[in-house]
């Protein structure tokens, strides 16, 4: 069995993660820092001041910010130096999004829709959304689409066509948003999508179903995770004209040879980073890189 282990990436300094504290979301954003997003165990229910500790080759900081009111967060930097946060559900048609500048202080928020799965910030500040099947199905017609992209301020800038070739979404598993492009990856039937920065799109049919991450690069396109017993598959596949055509099935482990895990799992462009419980620590794994 072909084996592929991931390297080492970024840590949470353990000063930073004190009994007190919980991890609520982790991320790696568009430009390659790590962040943690970290506060005291909630009670109440209502506004609580969080932090966010970001790890860039090495260098540690931390911003704290306040009143920030998601129960279910998602966290992602933006190119300002500011952090989005959004809540996963949303509570009837409230705002659930919230934009914090630099300083940590809450400027902006707004809606996106029910039941995200994927929240990712891209090189300009615009967000990718994919939703799961609450969203898509449920009450809330700012998900009904599947996937959409919304400026910094809440202006609605694309969704998924609903006559998309591959078929409409019913969950998406795998969201990837790249200089200026953008992959996502949906249930039924599991087709390849690429949207292109003014909104074109073009559809590759998939051999591997239950993904939960796709790295690409230079034509190729690497499938991360799967069903049952293949949930630490990798499937790398080259891009034909219509299909994403498979060369080598592989197995990724941990840096030290373990199995992943429980983990969480996001892809940016051909890196393909991994956190296993207790989510401290990110891997990563570069289809771009020699060898």
């Amino acid at each position: 069995m072909h084996i592929t282990p991931l390297v080492p990436y970024a840590r949470l300094p353990r000063a930073r993660s004190g009994a007190r504290q919980e991890i609520l979301h982790s991320t790696v954003d568009a430009f390659g820092r790590a962040h943690w997003l970290l506060a005291e165990r909630r009670g109440n229910g209502g506004p609580y001041d969080a932090s966010v500790v970001t790890v860039d080759d090495g260098r540690v900081e931390e911003t704290r910010l306040s009143a920030v009111t998601a129960r279910y967060p998602m966290l992602d930097a933006l190119p300002d130096g500011g952090f989005v946060v959004a809540d996963a559900r949303r509570r009837g048609r409230a705002d659930h999004v919230q934009i914090f500048d630099a300083l940590g202080r809450a400027s902006w928020s707004f809606a996106v829709g029910d039941a995200i799965e994927h929240l990712l910030a891209d090189e300009s500040g615009d967000l990718w959304v994919g939703y799961f099947d609450e969203g898509v199905f449920g009450d809330d017609p700012l998900s009904e689409a599947g996937v959409r992209s919304w400026s910094p301020t809440g202006e609605s800038l694309w969704e998924l066509p609903p006559s998309t070739p591959g078929g409409c979404v019913a969950d998406c598993y795998a969201l990837n948003t790249h200089q200026g492009t953008t992959w996502a990856y949906y249930y039924t039937d599991f087709p390849l999508v690429r949207v292109r920065g003014d909104g074109s799109v073009r559809v590759w049919d998939s051999p591997v179903p239950g993904a939960k991450a796709t790295a690409v690069h230079d034509g190729g396109v690497a499938f991360f995770g799967g069903y049952g017993q293949e949930k630490d598959r990798l499937v790398l596949c080259t891009l034909a004209e219509r299909t994403a055509a498979p060369y080598l099935h592989s197995t990724l482990v941990r840096s030290d040879g373990s199995p992943v895990g429980r983990r969480r799992v996001l892809a940016r462009g051909p890196r393909l980073y991994v956190q296993a419980e207790p989510y401290t620590t990110w891997e990563m794994w570069d289809l771009g890189a020699p060898g």
